[in-house]
């Protein structure tokens, strides 16, 4: 089982590469490295002064996508990475703690997730950027949004919310007989996964075994680190941000059928965030639409993309 899925991370990091993605490890500082998927037209110059190279972007506009709790970032967004590569500079990372992408530092909330990111766009030389975030993703892009304006320039996020409140927390856990968010994104055993994607499904297509074990036993270490991200994300309720002004544009892409961020908080968050915010709804898509309904998906995305760079 697990040779056959190693075959088919291979195989799907050789079409990624055939696209024109090649993979990077980036020391973003002491003891903090990203793994990121970037793409192959990056010019790597000699070392500079500081002993670190110098990178320069292509010319293409810079989209940078930001995976979910449930996998890695090239896991999840292959299909994006298929229809964007042609117009548009892709930049697919591995947050904290997912993938190859490890820190020694001890801060685990959605605003170190973002300064991580932008530090690594800093280092690529990306000067703007429209970010495309999903369900813990939106959340890291939200903070990345606010905390450098002049860096992201729209927004694309889904299945999502500004901040994980205690109210919303409760809210979307009721109904999973999940007492915390560990018990449904942290499954225990390969039956566990199989219950969170059904969660996250409208309709979870057959899978073989072997793909279900081969990302569960790939894709869920640092369990540790990753309860405490976890933790970190629920903001008490007093401490909610009430300041939802966002310089940027940004389309909200909605599974009809998203079982854990509803149509009722997605519509409240579309008023909460105002008249720069657009909010399209797909069909027969639950929380992860981008690979249940990519098609849809990434016709919204294109358009959206296409309009606001």
């Amino acid at each position: 089982m697990g040779i056959l899925f190693t075959i088919l991370t291979h195989l799907l990091h050789g079409v990624m590469k055939l696209v024109g993605l090649t993979p990077q490890t980036l020391e973003i500082e002491p003891d903090t490295l990203m793994n990121i998927w970037l793409p192959k037209e990056v010019i790597v110059k000699q070392l500079d002064g500081k002993g670190k190279p110098l990178y320069i972007p292509p010319k293409k506009p810079a989209v940078l996508l930001i995976h979910c709790f449930a996998m890695d970032g090239i896991f999840l967004w292959f299909p994006q990475v298929l229809a964007l590569t042609t117009k548009y500079s892709v930049y697919v990372p591995d947050l904290l703690f997912f993938g190859g992408s490890t820190t020694g530092r001890t801060e685990r909330s959605a605003r170190f997730q973002a300064e991580f990111l932008a530090k690594g766009m800093e280092i690529l030389g990306v000067q703007k950027v429209a970010v495309v975030g999903l369900s813990y993703g939106g959340m890291v892009a939200f903070e990345m949004a606010k905390m450098y304006p002049n860096l992201v320039h729209s927004m694309v996020v889904s299945s999502t919310v500004v901040e994980l409140t205690e109210s919303i927390s409760r809210q979307s856990l009721e109904g999973f007989d999940a007492s915390s968010w560990s018990d449904l994104l942290l499954p225990e055993n390969v039956e566990g996964f199989k219950r969170t994607l059904s969660v996250g499904a409208h309709k979870l297509p057959w899978i073989p075994n072997f793909v279900y074990r081969g990302v569960f036993e790939n894709m869920f270490n640092n369990r540790k680190e990753r309860s405490e991200l976890l933790t970190a994300m629920i903001v008490p309720d007093r401490d909610a941000n009430t300041n939802t002004n966002y310089s940027q544009r940004i389309l909200m892409l909605w599974g009809d059928d998203d079982k854990i961020f509803n149509l009722e908080v997605a519509n409240n968050m579309k008023i909460q965030l105002g008249a720069n915010t657009t909010l399209k709804y797909i069909k027969n898509a639950g929380h992860l639409l981008s690979l249940e309904q990519p098609f849809a998906y990434n016709r919204h995305l294109k358009k959206f993309l296409a309009n606001s760079m």
